[in-house]
């Protein structure tokens, strides 16, 4: 109990048990002064209220929320918290999760060298070119059957791989596809050349991998196409027949170029898009990202607002088919390699590709690999088969004097 008399205020704090078994204060505050002539003045003023204590019953706690429901609450609001934390994780490492260079630990040091007793004698080197931006990326590049003997006929045959590891490890599956070409050479006459793009951030190329990065680095692939066409001793008027290959992510690499009509047009270019080859595509990374979370609880499915990667096939095509059509140009083939037992990617999403090529009036065929896994394509000889016979298709198609035609 604290008094100032004299002028001054005087506070008492009393403390009693309530009836209710809460503990209350209950305050008194005195203020004096005193007046000429002796007189003083005395007010008083008193306040009560409940005081909490541990172990003493209490209704309510936390804003007035009811104890029994202290414990769901708090832990809904933990869960709550980590899936806002992992959402905007998502979100903002997006490209870390898509691309994945690193997978497996030593993919970055991996050297052709180390594969190529296992590409049954195609040889293939390294070429470093600069991106659109200057990015240093690299290539991988063979060709298979002479020049001269081919009477100058060359297909170009540019690979984009899918979102993890590097092109060192794809080229033993790789390879056997262009020893098929160059055994069966007595049908078709031709030089084939395949370039496979090491996607920024990918192998020994430079910088880190994003959707619009690596479209700079396809459109670069093709310019490094142009010039060596030009180094073979090609005229600069003769055209350049290209087939454009992606795998799963590469696909929509694919897509991306294919729909850029301007770099295949006669009159700034002789590039000439033959073939788009999508081997185990999917429509779009929104798409995809409901396949992986199907459960409509979940709030990740719902981010796709959120990317800036969208690889989206199904809205590339489209472009592709009105932007051809406007520069009055053939629209490419489009041959779509589905894997039978795919347990990444659902058929439905080759079907639904398909479909969306037919509604376009694009030339479309779909084959099933039958047995194959998401990255088995190459492992069967059925999809290595089903990708020479499409190349060869494109090379009859540009030079219909070939013998076997």
């Amino acid at each position: 109990m604290l008094r100032i008399v004299h002028g001054k205020a005087s506070v008492t704090q009393l403390y009693r048990s309530s009836v209710r078994g809460q503990l209350e204060y209950s305050t008194q505050r005195a203020f004096s002064t005193p007046l000429r002539g002796g007189t003083t003045i005395q007010i008083r003023r008193q306040d009560r209220g409940p005081v909490f204590r541990y172990g003493v019953y209490q209704r309510r706690a936390l804003g007035g929320i009811p104890i029994v429901l202290l414990p769901p609450v708090v832990f809904g609001g933990l869960v709550i918290a980590l899936w806002t934390w992992k959402c905007c994780m998502m979100v903002l490492f997006q490209n870390k999760i898509i691309y994945m260079p690193g997978l497996p630990p030593n993919a970055r040091r991996e050297t052709i060298a180390e594969y190529r007793h296992q590409c049954g004698g195609i040889e293939w080197r390294e070429e470093r070119i600069r991106s659109l931006d200057g990015t240093r990326i690299s290539l991988c590049v063979t060709s298979v059957n002479d020049f001269d003997a081919c009477e100058g006929r060359m297909v170009y045959i540019l690979y984009f791989q899918g979102n993890a590891s590097s092109i060192p490890p794809r080229l033993p599956f790789l390879s056997p596809v262009l020893r098929l070409l160059e055994n069966r050479c007595h049908e078709v006459p031709v030089r084939y050349t395949m370039v496979c793009c090491n996607y920024r951030g990918y192998w020994t190329s430079r910088g880190r991998p994003s959707e619009n990065g690596i479209a700079l680095d396809a459109a670069a692939s093709l310019d490094w196409i142009r010039e060596d066409f030009l180094r073979q001793g090609a005229k600069p008027t003769d055209s350049i027949p290209v087939i454009i290959w992606g795998q799963s992510i590469g696909a929509g690499v694919a897509t991306n170029l294919a729909a850029q009509a301007q770099l295949f047009q006669k009159s700034k270019s002789n590039l000439s898009l033959e073939t788009l080859v999508l081997e185990t595509p999917f429509i779009s990374a929104r798409a995809m990202l409901e396949t992986l979370y199907p459960q409509r609880w979940l709030p990740y499915r719902h981010l796709w607002p959120f990317l800036w990667n969208h690889l989206d096939s199904f809205k590339a095509l489209g472009i592709m088919s009105q932007r051809f059509k406007d520069a009055g140009m053939e629209c490419p083939r489009v041959v779509l390699l589905e894997a039978g037992k795919d347990e990444l990617v659902p058929k439905e999403h080759a079907t639904v590709l398909e479909k969306r090529c037919a509604e376009l009036g694009l030339n479309v065929e779909k084959k099933v690999i039958s047995g194959a896994l998401h990255t088995e394509v190459m492992v069967r000889p059925e999809g290595r088969l089903a990708v020479v016979e499409v190349v060869e298709k494109a090379a009859r198609r540009q030079f219909p004097s070939s013998r076997g035609a």
